[in-house]
């Protein structure tokens, strides 16, 4: 196990006036053991921040540190990390056995050295059975895992895990997921893990850090960022449904101060330019009553135990998310909803979250 720093890291394309920097000054202190998630939307630069780490792009600025040691300079191998793709990149003619020891071997572990760790991993991961197949033989989840395996026996300081499920489908992802969890319990390896999938990220994170366009939006727990979103790009970007945002100066303020009730008035900070309200805090009055904001359904969509209805206020489109039984509107029906005490969001002009 080991600590990592990154100390305002910088990557830049070409150099000079022209250069494209694609990640602007990122900070954070990873402690020994975390299980990171870097999660973000493509080209956000979350897998370059990953490969920085590794050795397999060039710093432009800054430093990153491994266990205390500055490794800016130093090649991939002299870094004590083990990497897992997302294309598994398994060596077809070998068998599970050889894939996982290949690396060892051509360290010069001994034999019997060799035998222990991959029969170890193979009992973590539940690849006994398949250690003489080929990878043409397994499943996308059992190759997946052999290409964990294989990381595993050497034995790292950290784990960079580079979206490993994205080939996978659903039913397997959320097997794998529960694996790597398994893993980290049992192993304690520092890790870093890159996707684009928020489930991914809430699920498998204890902090994650929330990429945009190679700017750190958030970096916390999964409680924290969901909960107290830093800007409007996060707020949006985690959950699903994405937060209801609504720029104050675009509805009336009877018609916010109605949405919103006493929060707005008494709460409302001055430099608040966009509230926010998760789609599961806005609670529905049955009846025909005057409290809350009158809505107008546009659609309604069953997802089993719960429905999402989107509702039309003005101009802007807000979702609702309450449970199945609870009601079953249709187009064109009226709905009053007001947000739950204390789940209100505010957020400035620039799209910064107002504490």
């Amino acid at each position: 196990m080991a600590a990592i720093q990154l100390n305002n890291v910088i990557k830049r394309y070409g150099k000079g006036p022209k250069a494209n920097q694609v990640i602007h000054g990122v900070n954070a202190d990873i402690s020994a053991g975390e299980f990171i998630v870097i999660v973000g939307p493509s080209g956000c630069g979350k897998s370059t921040l990953l490969r920085m780490v590794a050795g397999l792009e060039e710093i432009s600025d800054g430093e990153i540190s491994i266990n205390g040691r500055v490794v800016n300079d130093l090649e991939p191998a002299e870094r004590d990390i083990a990497m897992v793709f997302q294309n598994y990149a398994l060596y077809p003619h070998m068998s599970v056995f050889d894939n996982m020891a290949y690396g060892l071997k051509i360290a010069k572990v001994p034999v019997d050295e060799i035998k222990v760790r991959v029969d170890k991993a193979a009992k973590i991961l539940e690849l006994g059975h398949l250690l003489e197949r080929k990878p043409r033989e397994l499943s996308g989840g059992q190759r997946q895992r052999v290409a964990m395996g294989r990381a595993i026996v050497r034995q790292p300081q950290v784990f960079l895990f580079d979206e490993p499920l994205s080939n996978l489908d659903a039913k397997l992802r959320a097997q794998t997921r529960l694996e790597i969890q398994k893993l980290h319990r049992e192993l304690g390896i520092t890790s870093l893990f890159v996707t684009h999938d928020q489930v991914e990220a809430m699920t498998l994170a204890q902090r994650m850090m929330v990429m945009h366009a190679g700017v750190m939006e958030q970096f916390g727990t999964p409680d924290e960022v969901y909960h107290r979103p830093a800007s409007t790009f996060v707020a949006s970007f985690i959950g699903a449904p994405p937060m209801n945002l609504i720029a104050i100066d675009s509805v009336a303020l009877d018609v916010l101060s109605a949405l919103a009730g006493a929060t707005f008035h008494s709460q409302k900070p001055a430099s608040a330019a966009m509230l926010g309200i998760r789609p599961e805090h806005l609670q529905l009055h049955a009846g025909g009553g005057s409290e809350g904001c009158a809505l107008q359904v546009e659609m309604s969509e069953m997802l089993g135990a719960e429905r999402l209805l989107y509702a039309r206020l003005g101009e802007q489109l807000m979702i609702v998310r309450v449970e199945e039984a609870a009601v079953s509107p249709q187009p064109g029906d009226t709905i009053r909803v007001s947000p739950r005490e204390g789940r209100v969001h505010w957020f400035d002009a620039k799209g910064k979250r107002i504490q």
